[in-house]
């Protein structure tokens, strides 16, 4: 079974998700994660194409993220890179490279995969889909208390990475059609992972 839950930055998706596959034993897929890995290669190497280094990139998700090798895991999430990896997932090539990966990688097995097209792109076959959302101050917060930044300077960059999350050629960040609407501004992790949980049990008894 495939749960998949999309939703913007600071909406919880890591976070809910993460414990979700724990909760159910299933495997948990970062997506996010490989985006980053190739915001970071880019970084590096400026004159590269990025759809290139992701068709090059050897990326290992567990619990330590591992990028040629390397452990990245606290590397990609500094700023610079997250905002990278806005740009490069953009990029038509990055995508395809990406995507197809995660369709390998969840082609077998329980997964819950988390990112911004699991359930309109990579997998919209998937049995249960989930768009996590809260409010823009709610994300910020939670964004901030993360990078121990300004919740204000959060607050107008996430503006600007939704915008362009939204209204990309490729993939913009969108609801899934058949997906739960979960708002998590009012919920705990617990909460949230129990109501998606739930969803999980559900759609797992009508396969």
């Amino acid at each position: 079974m495939l749960v998949a839950i999309d939703g913007p930055a600071g909406a919880g998706k890591s976070t809910v998700a993460r414990a979700l596959a724990q909760r159910l034993g299933y495997t948990y897929l970062d997506s996010g994660a490989m985006y980053r890995c190739v915001a970071l290669l880019s970084l590096d190497a400026p004159n590269d194409r990025p759809a290139a280094l992701a068709q090059k990139a050897r990326i290992e998700l567990g619990e330590r993220i591992l990028l040629d090798g390397r452990d990245v895991s606290e590397a990609i999430r500094a700023p610079e890179v997250s905002e990278a990896a806005s740009r490069v997932a953009a990029d038509a090539g990055v995508r395809a490279a990406l995507v197809a990966s995660q369709r390998a990688l969840i082609a077998a097995g329980d997964w819950v995969a988390e990112g911004r097209d699991i359930g309109t792109v990579v997998a919209p076959e998937a049995e249960l889909k989930v768009f996590l959302t809260a409010s823009p101050e709610q994300r910020a917060r939670r964004r901030a208390a993360e990078l121990g930044a300004d919740p204000q300077t959060v607050l107008a960059e996430q503006a600007l990475r939704d915008e362009r999350d939204t209204t990309r050629e490729h993939s913009p960040l969108a609801a899934a059609p058949g997906a739960v609407l979960l708002d998590t501004s009012g919920l705990t992790v617990a909460e949230a992972v129990e109501r998606i949980a739930a969803l999980a049990r559900a759609a797992s008894s009508t396969a």
